[in-house]
């Protein structure tokens, strides 16, 4: 399982691909507007990044369920 520790980066990664991936769009649909085409890296961001976003996430909420699933470990003193 995923161990605490990594939860909080993989959120902060998980957010920042799909902020990136959003400005991507917005860029592609902006440049389309205008009649120009949007290099091959802006498009490839936009079309991959929020679904890979979405997947982080997804792995996240499923951990978080599993984890409170879990019964609970005995403490050790």
């Amino acid at each position: 399982m995923t161990a605490h520790r990594f939860r909080r980066p993989l959120l902060i990664i998980a957010a920042s691909i799909a902020v990136f991936s959003l400005t991507s769009v917005g860029t592609v649909m902006a440049m389309a507007a205008h009649d120009a085409v949007a290099p091959g890296w802006i498009t490839s961001t936009a079309l991959y990044g929020l679904p890979l976003a979405f997947l982080l996430m997804l792995f996240l909420v499923i951990m978080d369920v599993v984890a409170r699933r879990r019964p609970p470990e005995p403490q050790e003193r």
